[in-house]
């Protein structure tokens, strides 16, 4: 049986502050994305600043996975191995973070551009990014996870391009991942409604062509058959009736993406605000 964990006002502001760290890692993460600059350098920078502010790497060891970072180029779509691979000019550089402080992990990514890239990866990242906020705009409480994926997937194949099926965002909390599952697909008014205290990771994986993956010989990379980029996750807590969108001031100075947005449905009449 599925359990959906609903967390208290005090459960949801440890869950802002892992949060709001996970997206500081990913923030340095994306400072360092420069052609000549290895994936491993970029991971052993991650995992450092995160246990400079007392926190562990949510993903280092986690199922044996061995780095601290997921960091995915190009093809890749999700959980790429940081390796001594230096990034190339053109290069497109997905990179997911999660962190655990006081008990609860924050998940969030980014893609990011190594230098310049083609007009084509960048109208993939662009709906990538737009997508997303479809996601969040249809997240409210009251209504059902089918209604987010549904948004996502319908943003991005009326322009050409095709949700990953085999994987999807999750429930976040003192677990890394918890129930429910959030497709990047699906049917509006169908799947667990959305209630108060529900915290989720919102994941669109966006392919151009067709989306589907395969699962490399490692057992944790998964390719596209064709370039795939995961332009950014988001944290939804769900606390009342409308949304409050919390964007770092930080994500202007990070070229070619989103970062760490925090979505809190929050009582009627509240307004966007800045963290």
């Amino acid at each position: 049986m599925n359990m959906i964990s609903l967390k208290s006002p005090r459960e949801i502001e440890l869950m802002r502050r892992a949060g709001a760290l996970t997206a500081q890692a990913r923030a340095l993460a994306g400072s360092m994305v420069e052609p000549g600059v290895t994936t491993l350098e970029i991971d052993h920078a991650v995992r450092d600043f995160i246990r400079s502010h007392g926190a562990e790497p949510s993903f280092l060891n986690y199922g044996g996975y061995p780095g601290s970072a997921c960091i995915s180029i190009n093809d890749v779509v999700i959980h790429g191995i940081p390796d001594h691979r230096k990034l190339m000019e053109g290069d497109i550089v997905s990179v997911d973070v999660g962190a655990c402080l006081n008990g609860f992990h924050g998940d969030n990514a980014a893609t990011f551009a190594a230098g310049e890239i083609s007009p084509d990866a960048q109208a993939l990242m662009d709906a990538t990014r737009e997508s997303l906020y479809e996601g969040i705009r249809a997240a409210m409480a009251g209504g059902r996870v089918g209604d987010i994926g549904a948004a996502v997937q319908r943003y991005v194949e009326v322009r050409g391009y095709s949700v990953v099926r085999q994987f999807v965002g999750h429930g976040v909390g003192t677990n890394l991942h918890e129930d429910p599952s959030v497709p990047n697909f699906g049917t509006p008014g169908r799947g667990p409604r959305l209630l108060p205290g529900m915290t989720l990771a919102i994941e669109p994986m966006i392919n151009a062509g067709t989306g589907d993956v395969r699962i490399l010989s490692d057992g944790w990379t998964v390719g596209g058959v064709v370039l795939a980029l995961l332009a950014g996750r988001f944290l939804l807590l769900a606390t009342a009736a409308a949304a409050v969108l919390l964007l770092s001031r930080r994500c202007a100075m990070v070229p070619a993406l989103l970062l760490s947005l925090l979505l809190l449905l929050l009582p009627v009449g509240a307004a966007y605000a800045w963290m």
